[in-house]
């Protein structure tokens, strides 16, 4: 890549420096916030990635910032405090993280936020409705926690568009073209509404016109905007990234911390005065730790992306860091329906909120009949799923609908409308069938226990009240739904034949456990004294969530303000000279 300043470092060039003030490993929203950091105090900084692109996980994801009292909350009307986030964490938390990582995490947060938008091409927006997931809760909000990336055109990056990670297929539509939200519903509207039209229209001839210039969509949304926008700022300071780069080694000791990598060219040793940050997106693909962590049946399949492969702990646990412990579930969940590409790669669709909790959609297990609110979160969804599994009686999970609400909200890929079925049908993806009792057969659930729970789904929809569940009774629950139905808007009746299913499976989006730090965080020992020059952020460090999910963008969110944290201490201690 001709760009100096976003460029791979070859070893067969006598040139390449080996003497850094900080090294980030890891090419996420993590590892490049703190490389950002890193670089606004003044040290020279390298970023390295295993994979050939950067963004990880955040580029495919929603892109969601969850970071209370930023300026965003007043401005829209958001009554927030930084007491009222701290009783809601305590509520949601408890002793399942410390204490003192979550005051951290609040207290530089704000500053994180602050410093991007003052210093840097990273900009952000708050939602004025984007509950909190544990709305029951003593201090939760409506909205200003929840903070996204302005949508950002990523022609501005010129050539170095091209090692963004794209996003996922599935997520986009015209077969690239990237849509958040509000693009969503114009695009719905296009035939009753100019406005809509309008927006559509421009937004279908600009993603035309990216398609000749750069042979991709470049107007980026969600997680793509946000690493778009981090990989804006590394370029314009100057911080050099070396992708499709393996950390063999990482040596600390009186000498200072040096990793060894392997590039295309050959072995390296980097030198940091000040420090090396562990950002590579945490244990989730290494197939140990996963047989050690996660329950049974383990997740086949992760929309997760691929460069994450837990690497990098073997070798902080064996210059004696720690995994940390204590949370309440072992990684962060989604429901994930799957489905063959034509290229034979596997398409991992996480149902976040577009279909579950809609109107006349529910899930069941093996036995025909509902098992979880499905208008609580992905994470606790899946959580039920595992405790309610009984020899596989929940997993997968079986997602139903009938002709009317396949029509209106689509059902995982299948999109909103009912056309274009086919190609699901054909491949398995989508089950349909005149009658439940057939659907249970094509299935292979029990039919009675499904005619049973349709029938209590339908009583439901009239008095707007669940009893099994209690679904749709909280703000959050709510807001998931659709806000034009009636009396509740996330019950609804399943009458209309033909009837739709799809196989929902447990999917991991995010490490929960991870290495344990101190508030600096600093990797620390089994003593809890800090390992000099070592640092984690992201999914490597232990989650102050404690494997909780209380609120959109609480893996992001934590992961900007420990970078923010890891960066500007790694930074001060390259400048004291203290290695």
């Amino acid at each position: 890549m001709s760009d100096p300043k976003i460029a791979s470092i070859s070893a067969k060039s006598e040139q390449a420096p080996d003497d850094w003030d900080v090294i980030v490993l890891g090419g996420g929203a993590a590892g490049m916030a703190a490389a950002v950091f890193a670089a606004l105090d003044g040290a020279r900084t390298l970023l390295v990635e295993r994979s050939e692109f950067v963004g990880g996980t955040s580029a495919l994801s929603a892109g969601t910032v969850w970071i209370p009292n930023t300026k965003h909350a007043q401005e829209v009307g958001s009554e927030d405090s930084p007491e009222r986030a701290t009783a809601f964490l305590d509520a949601a938390v408890g002793n399942r993280a410390p204490k003192a990582m979550r005051e951290t995490f609040l207290r530089a947060g704000p500053e994180a936020v602050r410093r991007l938008e003052e210093n840097t091409a990273v900009q952000f927006r708050a939602r004025p409705f984007h509950p909190d997931y544990l709305f029951e809760l003593e201090g939760s909000a409506a909205g200003g926690r929840a903070l996204e990336a302005l949508p950002f055109d990523g022609g501005t990056l010129g050539k170095a568009l091209g090692i963004l990670r794209p996003p996922i297929p599935e997520f986009t539509i015209l077969d690239g073209m990237m849509v958040d939200r509000d693009d969503i519903g114009h695009l719905l509207k296009m035939t009753r509404s100019l406005k809509s039209l309008a927006h559509g229209a421009r937004l279908i001839a600009g993603y035309a016109v990216d398609r000749l210039r750069h042979g991709r969509g470049a107007r980026l949304v969600m997680g793509n905007a946000l690493t778009g926008r981090l990989l804006k700022t590394l370029r314009d300071l100057g911080v050099t990234l070396m992708t499709e780069t393996e950390i063999l080694d990482i040596s600390v000791g009186p000498e200072g911390t040096s990793a060894l990598v392997c590039t295309k060219g050959g072995d390296l040793r980097l030198r940091a005065r000040g420090g090396v940050i562990l950002a590579s997106g945490g244990f989730a693909r290494h197939p140990e730790r996963r047989r050690e962590m996660l329950p049974e049946p383990q997740p086949e399949f992760s929309p997760a992306a691929p460069g994450n492969t837990g690497a990098l702990h073997d070798i902080a646990l064996r210059l004696g860091s720690r995994y940390g412990e204590g949370a309440e579930q072992p990684v962060f969940w989604a429901p994930v329906s799957r489905r063959q590409r034509k290229d034979g790669s596997m398409a991992v669709f996480p149902h976040f909120v577009l279909d579950r909790s809609k109107p006349g959609i529910f899930s069941v297990g093996r036995d025909g009949r509902r098992f979880v609110n499905e208008s609580r979160s992905y994470h606790e969804f899946v959580a039920a799923m595992y405790a309610a599994s009984r020899d596989g009686s929940t997993i997968p999970a079986f997602e139903i609908t009938d002709a009317e609400g396949l029509r209106k909200y689509g059902l995982g890929m299948v999109r909103p409308g009912g056309r274009g079925l086919r190609p699901f049908l054909e491949d398995g993806y989508l089950v349909q069938a005149e009658t439940l009792a057939d659907l249970a057969g094509e299935l292979g659930i029990d039919a009675a226990g499904l005619v049973d729970t349709v029938a209590r789904m339908n009583g439901f929809a009239e008095t707007g009240i669940d009893l099994d569940f209690s679904r749709g009774t909280t703000v959050y629950e709510r807001a998931n739904g659709d806000p034009s139905h009636g009396p509740n808007p996330t019950l609804g009746p399943v009458r209309t034949p033909p009837y739709y299913a799809i196989r929902l499976w447990p999917g991991d989006i995010g490490a929960a456990t991870g290495l344990l730090t101190d508030t600096e965080a600093r990797l620390v020992d089994a003593d809890s004294q800090p390992i000099p020059g070592l640092y984690a952020c992201g999914n490597d460090m232990q989650s102050v969530m404690g494997g909780v999910y209380p609120a959109p963008g609480i893996n992001l969110g934590p992961a900007i303000a420990f970078a923010y944290v890891a960066g500007r201490h790694a930074a001060r201690r390259a400048h004291s000279g203290n290695s």
